[in-house]
């Protein structure tokens, strides 16, 4: 149904548009008090909206028509241009006090306000987000394009900046809720959540507005970027490469010019609205004439138009004429949308990008690194500080070498440039703030502070719109340039403190929220990071994440998760070896590599090594720089560091890079860096009953016990422990198990082949003595739980094919005398016979140490020839004497077993392939049993089955690793492990995200 319109040459209206453009004229004299309108007609304009709205949704003829009408873009821009102040005035203030610091209402005095005029701003808050879902709406048509162009010939995208800034000014105040009365507190929680569902809303009307649209792409996102108060802060130049922003301001306004031509339906639908209704006076009166855009509309000769010929698509070649006068002239010339961005870009990229400049630091080079980290190890946490201004290029800032040539020196020198970061930028620890960790500063742009302000399903929206803008698609048309402009908005996003300060902010929430790889807000940041990694500025992002406080952001370790996962979805159908996705991957973990062994390994084996001189008693507790927070962000970064390393082992291809840049040299360092700083966890705490004897405590409950941490009658809940243990004592626990894992991935065969070893690797482990670092991994450390089955696999590749890790070994042996297996002799009294039996048992007792048990358990030891008792298991146990200093002793004495066993038994080898390792051992004697009972079962002059005598701490680990022999002897034969303990996959299984992971992640419009 259409009703005549007030004049005869307007085209007619629907009731539809009629009813809606009606309540907006009453909102808007509603808002702004002219006229004066009554409870009843806003209870009728109430109504029409939510008609409106519903039929938005439900029916497509009528968001088609409503879409393409001119008066209804116009009045939701009045209505919103009206509501603005309005809402300002009762939410934080006058407007003029936005902007003016002090003038500016404090967070008690917003409070009030908004308790005050709670009525009033609930019933319009309402209807602007029933307004603004409209507006969402409709722009979900067949034609998009249409209604994009009157959106933004309306300047409707201007009122959803200033909605988008207003919402975020009120939900970002820290309100202290709880002086408040339940009442006002209620109040003031219930506008909150008002604000921030309007703030959605925006942000997927925006998300629809920009939809395969690149000018309002463009549009919108130099708006986010180019913050004035950005623009002021860099206005002498990025320091990371030299890009100014208010010249690319410039340039990107100019391409918004030349670009600034409507769709012919919208250009008709604009020309006929300023001719029928606009020009006789009618409302809602003419359309903004904003330049570049009002030429589409407004007679021609009235502005001057200088938008490129839309019928002309020849291919340009881009020329940048530096005596151009006009500055228009020049740019339309170049044809791409920024020669500044373009700049930045060459020089910021990955050095790497079109040839290999950058090496990789040698081995050499990291251990004077290492050495240089734990000499200036204190220094460096109590007194350096480097800002941003100070970082220079990303490679050099971070610890890579020089250009061929110069990596050797610098490493002889004592690490080159790389000391200067702990002398520089001197300042009180005491000033720097810990919070700022997550951002420096005030955060700058328009959409930073959001990820602050919603949560995960709420957040979707902006995720969305940042791929919208970058992510380059397969497929997408280039620009007559031949350029990609999603790449260009990419590099702005980064050469911006805007985008960099949103960036860093979207990836911090996936931390903070604690996002599983499932979730679509996790998807959509890989995709995001993708992106940057298709313009080779994941370096360049990595170091502008960088906190100079921390061996490793949690901004950065989020990124490092990504790549990851990016890397992981690579792994399922990986690119051809040849091909330039493949290179691209290979920079990129080139460029993370030279990270991991010119910084984080350095670092955190200081760190270890600072742990360690505590320990034994040369450093005081006191002197240890970082508390257990940085502990915990360098262990996560280190976590994500060796999970990337395990995914790209899993491929023969990247997994040769891994062996070709000597990575078994960080593994070990963390290795013995662990081992000498942080002492083994056992399973069982051995209760001090000699100290309290009325009190029995019980051992602290297993991680897996699903009783655990519950009361009972027979075992009272022990007195809760500290809630931290101090950071000198902090355990880097699982990094072993991921070390080990590597490890035994490097060690495997080349491709192709079931045996022997790799030889390069093996060769690279002994020449870092990396052998008694493995064997310390046997025995049983609660931190690092199946290190010991890890460490199996290590050691059976490791002597798979080896001729000089044997030598190695049988020179390890000589070094350690052999234990003293034989069980203290009675004494008898003198005269007394052979025959003569004393008058009651005998009993020794003796101090031993199991492997898994804290401390020492005092046993009694049965005499020679004592039988013993039915269906008592034998525990193998070790004594606390030493013949050397551990572990060399100890590992010294446990290879002795397994060299003997080769030795023995090397006629066996060639029954197994090229595995040098011998069969499963049979014991002599009359013991039955596996391990250390069938070989040693028989004591000296006594019986099969009488009790072993007591062991050295060397035999303790003799018995460990005469075990993992026979293991893997049985691994090499195909044999099953009889009793073998393995690991269990241990899954965490995220709570339901709500439904969101069955969004659909595509490019899609909002309804």
């Amino acid at each position: 149904m259409v009703i005549p319109g007030m004049a005869d040459s307007r085209r007619p209206l629907s009731i539809e548009e009629l009813c809606f453009t009606s309540a907006m004229s009453c909102f808007e004299g509603w808002l702004k008090l002219d006229p004066a309108i009554g409870p009843r007609t806003m209870a009728y304009v109430t109504k029409f909206i939510s008609r409106t709205l519903e039929k938005t949704h439900n029916l497509k003829d009528v968001r088609e028509t409503l879409s393409k009408s001119v008066e209804v873009w116009i009045w939701l821009t009045r209505d919103f241009a009206a509501a603005i102040p309005s809402l300002t005035t009762r939410s934080i203030g006058p407007l003029a006090s936005l902007n003016d610091p002090d003038k500016g209402v404090t967070p008690q005095e917003s409070t009030a306000l908004i308790t005050k005029n709670y009525p009033s701003l609930k019933e319009d808050l309402q209807l602007l987000i029933k307004l603004m879902h409209i507006a969402r709406n409709l722009l979900v048509v067949p034609e998009p394009e249409i209604p994009q162009d009157l959106c933004a010939a309306a300047q409707f995208d201007q009122m959803l900046y200033q909605t988008i800034i207003l919402c975020i000014n009120v939900t970002s105040k820290a309100y202290d809720g709880d002086v408040l009365e339940e009442a006002a507190r209620l109040k003031l929680s219930e506008i909150t959540e008002l604000y921030k569902k309007l703030l959605v809303t925006c942000l997927q009307q925006a998300h629809n507005w920009i939809a395969k649209n690149d000018r309002n792409k463009m549009a919108f996102w130099s708006t986010v970027l180019f913050d004035d108060d950005a623009l002021s802060d860099e206005s002498d130049g990025n320091v990371y490469g030299e890009f100014r922003p208010d010249v690319a301001k410039v340039e990107v306004q100019n391409w918004f010019e030349r670009n600034s031509r409507f769709c012919d339906k919208a250009r008709q639908l604009l020309t006929d609205y300023e001719e029928t209704v606009a020009s006789k006076g009618l409302p809602p009166g003419h359309l903004p004439c904003i330049s570049p855009l009002a030429w589409n509309w407004l007679v021609e000769g009235t502005v001057r138009v200088r938008a490129d010929d839309f019928t002309d698509d020849t291919k340009i070649t881009p020329q940048w004429k530096e005596d151009e006068p006009d500055k228009f002239e020049q740019d339309k010339a170049y044809g791409r949308v920024s020669r500044e961005v373009d700049t930045w870009w060459l020089k910021i990229r990955d050095p790497n990008y079109d040839e290999w400049v950058v090496p990789m630091p040698t081995v050499e080079f990291a251990q004077q690194r290492t050495e240089n980290c734990k000499a200036n190890l204190v220094n460096r946490y109590a007194h350096s500080y480097r800002t941003a201004e100070h970082e220079g290029s990303v490679h050099s800032a971070e610890g890579a070498p020089l250009p061929e040539g110069s990596v050797n020196q610098e490493g002889k020198d004592g690490g080159g440039h790389y000391t200067h970061d702990y002398n520089d930028d001197m300042i009180e620890e005491e000033d720097i703030d810990d919070d700022d960790s997550y951002g420096e500063g005030p955060m700058n742009g328009l959409l930073t502070e959001v990820p602050n302000i919603l949560d995960p399903k709420q957040i979707e929206a902006l995720h969305m719109i940042v791929k919208s803008c970058i992510l380059d698609n397969a497929g997408l048309a280039l620009s007559r340039a031949g350029e990609n402009l999603q790449k260009t908005r990419c590099r702005m996003f980064l050469a911006m403190e805007c985008g960099r300060s949103l960036l860093r902010e979207i990836l911090v929430f996936i931390a903070v929220w604690e996002k599983s790889e499932q979730s679509l807000i996790f998807q959509l940041t890989t995709q995001i990071v993708e992106a940057i990694h298709h313009s080779a500025l994941v370096p360049y992002a990595w170091q502008s994440l960088r906190i100079p406080k921390d061996i490793i952001s949690p901004a950065q370790t989020v990124l490092l998760r990504l790549v990851n996962n990016m890397f992981r979805a690579r792994n399922n159908d990986p690119p051809p070896a040849d091909s330039k996705e493949h290179l691209r991957d290979v920079k990129l973990l080139h460029f993370l590599f030279i990270q991991f062994r010119s910084r984080i390994v350095p670092e955190c084996a200081a760190l270890m090594h600072l742990q360690a001189q505590i320990r034994n008693d040369l450093c005081d507790p006191a002197d240890f720089p970082v508390d257990s927070w940085d502990m915990e962000r360098a262990k996560d970064g280190i976590q994500q560091f060796l999970e990337l390393l395990t995914t790209v082992n899993e491929l023969p291809e990247t997994r040769q890079y891994l062996i070709e840049w000597e990575a078994t040299y960080e593994l070990l360092t963390l290795l013995k860096g662990l081992e000498a700083g942080v002492p083994k966890k056992p399973m069982v705490e051995m209760p001090n009953r000699a100290n309290n004897p009325r009190h029995h405590p019980q051992p602290p409950p297993h991680p897996d016990d699903p009783d655990a941490g519950y009361d009972s009658e027979d075992h009272p809940l022990a007195p809760p422990p500290p809630l931290e243990e101090p950071a000198h004592k902090y355990p880097w626990a699982g990094i072993k198990g991921q070390i080990l894992h590597i490890l035994a991935g490097l060690l495997q065969p080349p491709h192709g082949r079931s045996s022997p070893g790799n030889p390069e690797v093996q060769s690279q482990i002994l020449r870092h003595n990396g052998v008694i670092s493995l064997l310390n991994c046997c025995v049983y450390d609660d931190h690092n739980r199946y290190a010991r089955e890890r460490v199996q696999i290590c050691l059976k590749w490791l002597m798979d094919g080896s001729d000089e890790a044997n030598k190695y070994l049988r020179e390890l042996i000589a070094m350690s005398p052999p234990p003293n297996l034989r069980a203290p002799q009675q004494q008898q009294p003198q005269g007394a016979g052979a025959g003569d039996q004393p008058p009651g048992p005998q009993t020794t007792t003796t101090s031993l140490r199991i492997d898994g048990i804290a401390g020492e358990v005092k046993v009694r030891l049965r005499a020679p020839g004592e039988a013993l008792p039915p269906h008592r298991p034998v525990l193998p146990t070790s004594g606390g004497g030493r013949s050397l200093p551990p572990p060399l002793a100890a590992n010294a004495a446990a290879v002795a077993a397994v060299v003997d066993i080769e030795h023995r038994h090397s006629h066996h080898s060639h029954n197994h392939g090229n595995n040098t390792l011998p069969p499963i051992m049979q014991g002599s004697g009359t013991g039955h049993g596996t391990g250390t009972g069938a070989r040693t079962g028989t004591g000296a002059g006594g019986a099969g089955n009488s009790m072993p005598p007591p062991r050295s701490r060397p035999e303790e680990l003799l018995r460990d690793i005469i075990t993992l022999a026979d293991e893997a002897a049985r691994l090499a034969m195909g044999r099953p492990l009889e009793g073998d303990e393995t690991e269990e996959e241990e899954e965490d299984e995220e709570e339901g995200e709500g439904g969101e992971d069955d969004e659909d992640e595509e490019e899609e419009d909002f309804m």
